[in-house]
């Protein structure tokens, strides 16, 4: 007995499977860099955070926040698509306030000071045509909190 019916089917299936496949492959991708990006954002808010804490005036601490964040990342391998965007905040007793009052604030006060850190992490190195919708780059931020040493003098 002779298969003719069923010759050429693996190949139709190949072709209708193939670009689901891929797409897949690349959805796992995006999803595995935007996860290692977070990471990394994560992190270097952290570090950020605490270099901006033990500083003595609120320029010094942007400085060292900006350079522990920017170290975090290289030493994490994140390429940014763009400058890495850093902010600036604080609380002074629990309230609300911008980052230059938290070190204003009188010694044996709780201050504390938070920075985000924010990054664009770029997809074109895994983009494909056949997917239509698909972003170039997905943005990551996070942030943390660090309260300034409750008896030292500040800037």
């Amino acid at each position: 007995m002779r298969r003719t019916a069923e010759r050429g089917s693996v190949s139709i299936e190949v072709a209708v499977l193939a670009p689901a496949f891929i797409a897949l492959i690349v959805l796992a991708g995006v999803a595995g860099r935007t996860a290692v990006a977070a990471e990394a954002i994560d992190a270097a808010a952290h570090d950020a955070a605490r270099a901006a804490s033990i500083s003595r005036d609120p320029a010094t601490a942007r400085r060292a926040a900006r350079e522990a964040a920017r170290r975090q990342l290289v030493w994490r391998g994140l390429d940014c698509a763009g400058i890495p965007e850093v902010t600036f905040s604080g609380s002074v007793r629990g309230n609300p306030a911008t980052f230059d009052a938290a070190f204003r604030s009188r010694a044996g006060q709780e201050a504390t000071v938070t920075v985000q850190v924010a990054c664009t992490v770029s997809f074109a190195d895994i983009q494909l045509a056949a997917l239509p919708g698909m972003p170039a780059g997905n943005r990551v931020a996070a942030s943390f909190t660090s309260p300034l040493d409750r008896y030292r003098s500040r800037g």
